[in-house]
C-alpha cells in the first residue's frame, strides 16, 4: 500500500509512480477502460481517418501539379470539414476531462484507504462533481489556458536571446505541475477554484509553512522525466511508419500512383496503424505523468501529513 501524504524526494516520486501501477494497474485500468475505452477508440478512429484523408489531399494536388486542388477540395467539402472538426473538437474536450480527472477521482478513493475501487464509484464521482467540472473546464479554457500561451509565446520569443531556449524547459513542465496541482485540490479541498489556482502556483516554489526547502525543482525534475518517457516510448511507433513510408518512397521505382498518393496501400494503412497505437499509446502512458503530479500534489499538503499520520495510528490501535 503507498502512504500518499508524506514528505517525497525526486528519485520517490518516479519510483512510487511506478510502483503505483503495481499495486493498482489491473483496477486501475480496467475501470478506465470502462469509463475511457469508447472514447478513445471514435477519438483515435477520427484522427486517423481524417490525416488520412487530409495527407492524401495534400499530396495528390502537390504531386499532381494542380496547385488548387487542395483548395477546391476545401470549399467544396466545407461543412462536411466543419461537423468533422467539431466532433474532433468535442470528443477531445471530453476525452480530456476523463483522461485528467479519473485519475484524480481513482487516487483521491485510495488516498482515503479504498482497495478495491469500482467502475460505478468514479461514475459517481464525476456525476456529482459535474458542476464543479463545468467550472473548471471554463477557468482552464478562458484563464489558465491564455496565461499558459502568453508565458510559452514569450519564452519562444526569447529563443532569440538564447535564455529562451532554457526557459523552454522550465515552462511546459511547470505549466504542467501547475495545471495538475489545479485539479488535484480542486476536488480534494474546499477551495474555490480561484483559490485552487493559487494554491497550485504557490505551491511550485514553497510549502505551506513556508520554513522548508523550495520544492520547484524536484517537481519540475519529477514531471520532466515522466515527460521524457513518455515521448520516447510512444515515438518508437511513430518513427516505424516513417521509416517504411521514406524507405518507400526512395526505394521505390517511380509509379504515378503511388506518387500521387503515397498513402494508399499497405504503406499507408501501416502507417496510420502505428499512427494510431502511437497516440492510444501515449494517453495510456500520460497517466503516468498524471499520478506522479498526484504524489507531488499530496507532498505540498503538508498539512494533512500529521493529521494522516495520526489517523493511521489510531486505525491500528482500534484494529488491536
Amino acid at each position: 500500500m503507498i502512504q500518499f501524504y508524506k514528505k517525497r524526494d525526486f528519485g520517490t516520486f518516479i519510483s512510487d509512480s511506478f510502483n503505483f501501477f503495481k499495486l493498482y494497474g489491473k483496477n486501475y485500468f480496467k475501470s478506465y477502460l470502462l469509463i475511457n475505452g469508447l472514447l478513445l477508440i471514435l477519438m483515435v478512429t477520427v484522427v486517423v481517418f481524417g490525416y488520412k484523408e487530409l495527407f492524401s489531399q495534400l499530396f495528390g494536388s502537390n504531386l499532381g501539379g494542380d496547385t488548387y486542388y487542395f483548395e477546391q477540395y476545401f470549399s467544396e467539402n466545407g461543412g462536411m470539414l466543419i461537423v468533422v472538426g467539431l466532433l474532433t473538437f468535442l470528443l477531445f474536450m471530453v476525452l480530456a476531462i476523463v483522461n485528467y480527472l479519473f485519475p484524480v477521482f481513482y487516487v483521491k478513493r485510495i488516498a482515503q484507504g479504498a482497495k478495491n475501487i469500482k467502475t460505478d464509484e468514479i461514475l459517481n464521482d464525476f456525476k456529482n462533481n459535474a458542476g464543479k467540472i463545468v467550472k473548471l473546464c471554463l477557468g482552464i479554457i478562458f484563464i489558465v489556458a491564455p496565461l499558459a500561451l502568453f508565458v510559452i509565446g514569450f519564452s519562444y520569443l526569447l529563443i532569440f536571446i538564447v535564455i529562451g531556449f532554457f526557459l523552454i524547459f522550465l515552462v511546459y513542465p511547470t505549466i504542467f505541475n501547475v495545471t495538475t496541482f489545479l485539479m488535484y485540490d480542486y476536488f480534494n479541498s474546499n477551495r474555490s477554484f480561484f483559490e485552487s489556482l493559487s494554491y497550485s502556483m504557490r505551491a511550485q516554489f514553497s510549502y505551506p509553512n513556508g520554513s522548508e526547502k523550495s520544492p520547484y525543482w524536484k517537481y519540475w525534475g519529477a514531471a520532466f522525466v515522466m515527460v521524457i518517457i513518455i515521448s520516447i516510448v510512444a515515438s518508437f511507433f511513430t518513427y516505424i511508419p516513417m521509416i517504411f513510408l521514406y524507405g518507400s518512397i526512395l526505394t521505390t521505382a517511380p509509379d504515378a500512383n503511388f506518387e500521387q498518393n503515397p498513402f494508399t496501400g499497405v504503406i499507408g494503412i501501416a502507417f496510420f496503424v502505428f499512427y494510431g497505437i502511437s497516440m492510444l499509446l501515449s494517453f495510456f502512458l500520460s497517466n503516468l505523468m498524471y499520478i506522479n503530479g498526484g504524489l507531488m500534489y499530496y507532498d505540498s499538503r503538508t498539512d494533512l501529513h500529521q493529521k494522516v499520520e495520526l489517523e493511521e495510528i489510531d486505525t491500528i490501535g482500534n484494529n488491536e
